[in-house]
């Protein structure tokens, strides 16, 4: 059985559960393999890159383009 017919099977098993623990189990699962896999696809950052990113932050910070700890809180708390 090939990926896609694994995949379409799945799929239609999945279409056949009833219990709403089984579903939450399944998306917990998923979003844990998603995570697994964006963090396997993490590439490190060259000195290079890494330098250029210290003289940007440092610049910002020479112009004040900075947002307060208390300012960014109160903004992450308006998302919800």
């Amino acid at each position: 059985m090939n990926l896609e017919t694994r995949k379409l099977s799945f799929i239609q098993e999945i279409l056949r559960i009833q219990s709403e623990k089984t579903i939450s189990r399944l998306e917990t699962i998923l979003r844990k393999e998603k995570t697994v896999i964006e963090f396997e696809n993490i590439q490190p950052m060259t000195m290079k890159k890494f330098n250029q990113r210290i003289d940007k932050s440092l610049e910002n910070s020479k112009k004040g383009k900075l947002t307060e700890v208390n300012d960014l809180i109160s903004e992450i708390d308006k998302w919800s």
